[in-house]
């Protein structure tokens, strides 16, 4: 990384110290690269980028101001990298990276603290990116990073709103043990749920939906004021971490900070629509919260949360879901992001799988050892998953462990 450190170090002599840390740049064939370290120097073009081109609701400015805010550790330093063309100076693309200390090296990694199930990049359009033009792209985003071990980036969509990803084409890039599931809405936002899932959903979910609305009313509440947001959030955070240490499993919501980020993106969500909160009452009892990031017409589902035992025999999850669907249709939305994750109700519903792509590998003898680690990590991660039994038997040692860690 050493002889990519060079052209930075070289561009920044002579100019003064304060601008010599906030950004540098460099030229690589057909594109011109340069590194910011703060969010205030990319901010009006991060907001036209979001406005007028392509990027998900995990891209946001103001979800991104929320990470760097509260998540950011006292390790990392932000890279965010602005990718123009060298023959028009007509802006190309943003990635927000950041450099952290880890284990006696440096990583680059996605802007995410574990808040973005998405790592893509803002696109100024719909241009069709091919493998040549990504490698380019690439090679200048290299030339102005500082110096780091290795690169790690996960959750990697193929694509971003129906554009190829240029991290994704990428020769380093590999799939990932991971996917997420979505699926497209069109026509009557009565009939959508009917028309688009499947009929064996479709029957369990107007079942669940009668049993919950005998139970003293059915009502989907969305929290369109700051006393609700804090309320069915609250319930929200309640029932996760509750429902969470029931199964033995870790949830980021244990963390305050990750708590009061998004409680914070939902309060900003009330004025400028990027984060929306909905819960599921059944008579006086909210019996599921769903926690969603907006973009254009996507609806991203981030967090939901489920009382099991508010209502018995009943999923309120699947619930919400289906309301949300026919809210969302109504609204004018055309598609339902289901997030990451191989949850068996995603296939259930009828929403469509795609594998998600990494950027994991080493650019010094460290970076080579930690990402080969890594890289093992992962293999083996995905035997267990793969056999039943095996997966059966981890997961119950983790449950155990995990009560046993937990504060009585």
């Amino acid at each position: 990384m050493a002889s990519q450190a060079m052209p930075m170090a070289a561009m920044t002599t002579g100019m003064a110290d304060d601008e010599a840390t906030s950004s540098t740049g460099a030229a690589s064939g057909a594109y011109v690269a340069r590194l910011h370290t703060s969010l205030a120097a990319v901010k009006p073009l991060w907001r036209r980028l979001e406005t007028d081109g392509v990027c998900t609701g995990h891209q946001h400015f103001a979800w991104a101001e929320g990470i760097v805010e509260k998540l950011v550790p006292p390790n990392a330093e932000l890279a965010i990298v602005e990718v123009r063309d060298a023959a028009t100076g007509e802006p190309v693309m943003l990635l927000p990276l950041m450099r952290r200390r880890a284990f006696q090296h440096w990583v680059i990694e996605w802007l995410s603290c574990g808040v973005c199930d998405y790592a893509a990049p803002l696109l100024a359009d719909a241009t069709p990116w091919t493998t040549q033009s990504a490698e380019a792209v690439w090679a200048a985003v290299l030339s102005v990073l500082p110096p780091a071990d290795r690169v790690h980036i996960t959750g990697i969509p193929k694509q971003i709103g129906g554009v190829a990803n240029p991290l994704a084409l990428l020769s380093q890039a590999r799939d990932s043990i991971h996917s997420h599931y979505g699926i497209a809405m069109d026509g009557d936002a009565e009939t959508v749920v009917k028309r688009i899932c499947r009929p064996s959903f479709v029957k369990a979910l107007n079942k669940d939906l009668r049993r919950l609305d005998r139970n003293g009313g059915l009502a989907l509440v969305e929290a369109d004021t700051p006393a609700l947001v804090d309320s069915i959030f609250g319930r929200l955070v309640e029932m996760r971490l509750s429902r969470f240490r029931e199964l033995g499993r870790f949830d980021l919501l244990a963390r305050p900070r990750v708590v009061d980020f998004y409680r914070g993106a939902a309060h900003r969500g009330l004025t400028d629509g990027s984060v929306r909160i909905f819960g599921l009452r059944s008579g006086d009892v909210m019996v599921a919260v769903q926690y969603l990031a907006v973009h254009l017409g996507t609806l991203h589902a981030l967090l939901v949360a489920i009382d099991q035992g508010a209502v018995p025999n009943v999923s309120p999850g699947l619930c919400i879901m289906g309301e949300l669907m026919k809210w969302g249709r109504g609204a004018g939305f055309d598609y339902f992001d289901l997030s990451v994750g191989n949850q068996s109700y995603k296939e259930h519903m009828g929403a469509v799988k795609s594998v998600l792509s990494e950027l994991c590998y080493g650019m010094t003898l460290k970076g080579v050892a930690a990402s080969g680690a890594i890289k093992y990590r992962g293999q083996g991660v995905a035997f267990v998953r793969d056999n039943p039994r095996l997966f059966k038997l981890a997961r119950e040692f983790m449950q155990r462990w995990r009560r046993l860690r937990a504060p009585r």
